[in-house]
């Protein structure tokens, strides 16, 4: 059965006093103790009067263990109605080490009987899906140690393959390399790239011609890359000009804990010159919603 009134409110009450990291943990546990397994449902199933489900999705996200919270996710961003929501895909693979990710994979399998890895790829392929299957056969077969000298061979692989027809960029390449390097390692191809050029790789996709490939490319290469800029952005285009895309803002405000909330505020201030805390404050309409984001950005 679903929470009712007065569980909800204690929960949330709860929650929205939590002013450390170890008071967090202990509300955290306590949730997890009161509902078991069926957290997830009891969240999702939450309404009070003519609330919406946000306060009890980011809820959910919030207290849900990071590879609970992302196979739950990944599910949901696969089965969007219009399109895949593929950057909660990107963040995903690209933010986490390879065994958080199999934690992931391994809640996947167990709460929805299906593989992440096949799910998100079809036969008519987008470029994320391309990008996401090496990522996906990388995390899966990489090793640990980082390596300098490869990180310059694939840098000059990397700009011998935009050397073709203007607007062309060797897929295969780009894939290949994605597909047998570690996230660190490509970390350290990118900043080589930068030290024998002198300018970021994604400036040279933005030479180009905007194919798909490329700007799919240029999205996971940022995430990668710097996540609290990455992050700083999302929060932005999720509240921007009346959108509020809650579910987004809700898995991204989320995200951006884990990445380092403190980072994330002070680049999102110095990007669009205006603290995150007064922007939620313009953007998002009074209510508990909006508390519990600006308890997390607080927090």
């Amino acid at each position: 059965m679903a929470l009712n009134s007065q569980e909800f409110h204690t929960l949330l009450e709860q929650a929205l006093s939590c002013r450390s990291p170890a008071a967090q943990l202990q509300i955290k546990e306590k949730c997890r103790n009161m509902f078991s397994e069926n957290l997830v449902e009891h969240l999702q199933g939450s309404k009070l009067g003519t609330q919406k489900n946000e306060m009890c999705e980011i809820l959910c996200l919030w207290i849900l263990e990071p590879h609970e919270r992302e196979a739950l996710v990944a599910k949901e961003a696969i089965e969007q109605r219009d399109q895949v929501d593929y950057k909660a895909l990107v963040e995903i693979y690209t933010l986490r080490k390879s065994n958080q990710l199999f934690l992931t994979k391994q809640a996947y399998l167990k709460r929805f009987k299906r593989h992440l890895d096949q799910d998100i790829i079809s036969e008519s392929a987008h470029s994320y899906q391309k990008i996401l299957e090496a990522l996906a056969t990388s995390h899966r077969s990489h090793h640990a140690e980082t390596s300098h000298h490869i990180a310059k061979c694939d840098a000059k692989r990397l700009y011998e393959a935009g050397k073709g027809i203007t607007g062309y960029i060797d897929q295969s390449i780009i894939l290949e390399i994605f597909s047998k390097r570690s996230i660190p390692q490509l970390r350290l191809t990118f900043s080589s790239y930068k030290h024998i050029y002198g300018h970021e790789y994604i400036k040279t996709l933005k030479k180009e011609n905007s194919a798909e490939f490329e700007e799919s490319l240029r999205v996971v290469i940022k995430c990668m890359n710097d996540p609290t800029k990455y992050y700083s952005k999302m929060l932005h285009m999720s509240m921007k000009g009346g959108l509020k895309n809650r579910s987004a803002l809700s898995r991204v405000m989320v995200g951006s804990t884990d990445v380092g909330m403190e980072d994330v505020k002070n680049e999102f201030q110095r990007r669009y010159g205006t603290k995150l805390e007064d922007y939620i404050c313009e953007s998002i309409p009074v209510g508990v919603y909006k508390d519990f984001l600006l308890a997390l950005v607080n927090n």
